[in-house]
């Protein structure tokens, strides 16, 4: 059907036009193009033919503009958010997610698969058509497609009432996160905070209209607080106020809990699982992961915890002592955790996250992660003006190969604003495919939320967000290099969910390599390069409290995946599980009114349920992966060519294992990780000294 012009989400021979779109204009272009695709489906279905062209083609064309519209609405909500646009999202979400669930148990949709995988024509297929179509049969399947009437009927209610859930969890997120700020009037209540936190608290209080200081739960600000200000109780109030967003307890309890929500979250996953035939979601959930069982996750989780925290409770017991010496603390409470370990880093390594930071100004940085990815893949990169952005602070770049040509594009947003949810995140624009016109180039978003420039000086990062923005870079290298001309299984899509992060936590290691800082890390008023001193005592520091930080992550794994395997609907459940996991691998007991699962967006919002173990499964591959330049030379071209052609560029066209050792030419071990850590390290100093 010819589609209409006038609204901006129906063109899409160019990038989104930002500024023209309203929030008007999002439920009649996704009512449009739902219409479209629902007419090529039955004409996919009504024809005879079985070929690529005849069932596949057509329906990845109506997918691919689809996307084009709602990228940007889903993008804007994230970056931009006001009541009409969430509004407008949230009236197509339904209509969305019943349209997918009516795709995936289409019996006619999957027979047509079926025919084409079992005729001569599949053999004559490329690898990626294979594995799109083969993808595309297991998705029916765990979409219901197999399920009597009554089931489908449920399982689609189902799907559409979790996207439902998802959207609100993280609105109230953000909604609580917001809500919340104070304002001062003297800065003494402020001891503690450098010059560069006390420039951003007055930036806060000048947006907000005032004169003076101000604090809010974005996260440059409160973690400022709670790792500078020599104020206890100021401390204590921002911890509470963070640590119980979006929950019942807190400054605003029971104005945006999302305690409600996360029940009726688990019980619906856990109801899909079951109509699917699987015990639990966590073991639904394994479809689409590289991890062959629950036990197999448990097992992985559990060993790395009892390798890590004996050396976590070394760490935690060091900082009790020091803050008992320094402050004569008896106890150690969690608003007290950053406060000291900064402290004691200073002292232990004469370095500190402030000392470093005009080291590492925002523009110098991303220039230099531009000279690292060209030294390792031979990229250039190139800013454009003049493309249509939500916001001033965004720009745009396109990426070229050696040979010239166009790999990428990509949209960076660095900095943290109101309207705009934390974190940091990379998504797709475009996606790379084959049409009749040619080769679509991959665009992405790739979005953080760094503490912005106030006045003159520009955006000065800790060297944690230098690492973030690598992380999320390493995500975006994976969209946009991929040679693979199928949607379905370019760039990310396709990839085992626990592999995914293994291209993003690659990238981690270069900002501790002296080579790759020496390109980027100079201070940024007198242009002199990151002192090897300097250098030095960060190298030393980099496994500083390495084990508290593996068996934060292990505790917020475990947790997520206990949650989901042993599901069992009782009010109990979530703070049950929670506290049991606590005993096994913490070892920072937070106070009781602590709520951090309410505002867990990646579990309950953010496609990581049952899937956050994926963080550290991918690490133990990006770690191997990385100990191969390490025996080579970081800046090896042909090494780096290696893992481009054997990971980057494969998108989902094959199992991420075969990838993995068509790079490293065996299969991963751990080894790396804990001595990339220091924890095997630390284990053997103390089973030495022991």
């Amino acid at each position: 059907m010819a589609l209409s012009t006038t609204n901006p989400l129906l063109r899409f021979d160019s990038l989104p036009e930002f500024s023209t779109i309203r929030p008007q204009h999002v439920v009649p272009a996704v009512d449009t193009l739902l219409e479209d695709c629902r007419k090529v489906i039955a004409q996919v279905t009504a024809s005879a033919e079985c070929s690529w062209e005849s069932i596949v083609a057509p329906l990845e064309e109506c997918d691919d503009r689809l996307n084009k519209a709602w990228s940007p609405v889903s993008h804007l909500r994230s970056v931009a958010d006001n009541p009409e646009l969430r509004s407008a999202y949230n009236a197509c979400l339904s209509k969305l997610s019943e349209y997918a669930t009516e795709v995936g148990q289409n019996g006619a949709l999957f027979e047509a698969f079926k025919s084409l995988e079992e005729t001569p024509v599949f053999e004559q297929l490329d690898a990626a058509q294979m594995r799109v179509v083969k993808n595309a049969i297991r998705d029916f399947r765990l979409a219901g497609v197999a399920l009597g009437a009554k089931d489908k009927a449920r399982f689609k209610e189902i799907s559409t009432r979790l996207s439902e859930l998802a959207s609100r969890f993280e609105e109230n997120v953000l909604d609580a996160t917001q809500a919340w700020k104070k304002h001062f009037t003297d800065v003494s209540a402020l001891s503690g905070f450098p010059d560069s936190a006390l420039a951003v608290s007055k930036s806060i209080a000048e947006r907000e209209g005032l004169k003076g200081w101000m604090i809010n739960l974005e996260f440059p600000s409160y973690l400022a607080v709670v790792t500078y200000a020599d104020d206890e109780v100021l401390r204590r109030e921002v911890y509470e106020a963070y640590a119980t967003r979006a929950s019942d307890k807190g400054p605003n309890a029971g104005k945006w809990d999302n305690g409600k929500l996360m029940h009726e979250t688990l019980a619906l996953r856990q109801e899909m699982a079951r109509l699917l035939g699987y015990e639990s979601y966590a073991e639904l959930s394994l479809e689409r992961k590289m991890a062959p069982s629950c036990g197999a996750v448990f097992t992985f989780i559990r060993d790395l915890a009892k390798r890590a925290k004996p050396v976590a409770a070394n760490e935690f017991e060091e900082l009790e002592m020091y803050a008992k010496e320094t402050d004569g603390k008896g106890c150690l409470n969690s608003w007290d955790v950053a406060y000291y370990a900064e402290k004691l880093k200073k002292k232990k390594f004469a370095v500190s996250q402030e000392e470093l930071r005009p080291y590492f100004s925002a523009p110098e940085v991303v220039n230099g992660l531009f000279e690292v990815a060209g030294r390792l893949y031979g990229l250039r990169f190139t800013p454009v003006d003049g493309v249509d952005v939500w916001h001033p602070d965004v720009r745009f770049f396109e990426i070229h190969d050696e040979n010239d040509e166009r790999r990428g594009a990509f949209y960076l947003d660095p900095y943290a604003r109101p309207g705009k949810r934390g974190g940091a995140w990379m998504d797709e624009c475009r996606v790379r495919r084959r049409d009749n016109k040619g080769v679509q180039t991959p665009v992405a978003y790739l979005t953080c939320n760094f503490t912005p420039p106030v006045g003159n000086e520009p955006s000065l990062l800790t060297h944690d967000e230098v690492v973030t923005l690598f992380h999320e870079f390493g995500h975006g290298l994976h969209h946009m290099l991929t040679r693979v001309e199928r949607a379905g299984v370019s760039g990310i899509n396709g990839v085992e969910w626990d592999a995914v992060e293994l291209p993003s936590q690659f990238m981690e290691n270069f900002c501790w390599e002296r080579a790759a800082l020496s390109l980027f890390a100079s201070h940024y008023r007198t242009r002199e390069p990151l002192p090897d001193t300097l250098y030095e005592r960060m190298r030393a520091a980099k496994n500083f409290h390495a084990g508290m930080l593996t068996v934060r992550q292990l505790e917020f794994a475990l947790f997520d995946f206990r949650l989901h395997a042993e599901y069992d609907g009782q009010p109990d459940l979530i703070q049950r599980v929670l506290d049991e996991v606590r005993d096994e691998v913490a070892v920072i007991r937070p106070p009781a009114f602590n709520r951090f699962a309410h505002s867990f967006s990646h579990v309950f919002a953010g496609g990581y349920g049952a899937g956050y173990y994926s963080y550290k499964w991918a690490e133990v591959l990006s770690s191997d992966a990385f100990s191969k330049f390490e025996e080579r030379g970081i800046f090896d071209r042909k090494t780096g060519l290696e893992f481009l052609h054997a990971v980057l560029e494969q998108g989902g066209t094959r199992d991420a294992m075969v990838a993995f050792v068509e790079f490293r030419g065996r299969e991963p071990n751990s080894d790396a990780l804990l001595r990339h850590s220091g924890i095997s390290t630390e284990l053997e100093t103390a089973e030495s000294a022991a």
